[in-house]
């Protein structure tokens, strides 16, 4: 059953299924709190156990032990269990095969797509920056400023700062 690990005054450890537990071996005085007096104190003792040594010989795993829950259940339950469950694992690798393949879809067309018209804004935009510095290289630091409005906002014939208005005609 279990057997003796060591010995204290009136306690002893013995092998248990869950480690070493300690077992009273003999009676013990304890003071009541509310009265002062002691009175005795019932313990079990180990031999008072009654203890099943038919488990001790079956080795069950667990997978083994639930295998055998299911006989409790009627069999129309368990094909239905087994059927979603089964349902179930199918549909989460459709779902994660549908989502990889959406993702890669995605990536490829914003590479093909998008990237493509994103290098070519960007590139107009590194042009424009290198006309106008050059335009202020050439014309002074305030012709910059002016010139952005592109190379037909200066009219020819035309003074610089008067504003032209057309006449409209008849």
């Amino acid at each position: 059953m279990a057997e003796q690990l060591s010995e204290g005054p009136g306690i002893e450890l013995a092998s248990g299924h869950f480690g070493p537990v300690p077992v009273a071996t003999s009676l013990e005085q304890s003071p009541t709190k509310a009265s002062g007096a002691t009175t005795t104190t019932d313990i079990v003792r180990p031999q008072d156990l009654s203890v099943d040594d038919d488990d001790d010989d079956i080795d069950e795993s667990l997978a083994e032990r639930l295998w055998g829950l299911t006989e409790m259940f009627p069999e129309g339950l368990r094909k239905a269990v087994g059927n979603l469950t089964s349902f179930s694992i199918f549909g989460a690798k459709t779902l994660f095969s549908l989502g990889k393949s959406a993702t890669w879809i995605a990536a490829s067309s914003a590479t093909i797509l998008v990237l493509p018209v994103m290098f070519e804004g960007e590139r107009a935009q590194l042009q424009e920056q290198q006309i106008q510095q050059q335009r202020q290289i050439l014309l002074g630091p305030n012709a910059a400023v002016s010139g952005s409005a592109g190379a037909g906002g200066l009219l020819p014939g035309a003074m610089p700062g008067v504003m032209q208005v057309p006449v409209p005609q008849r």
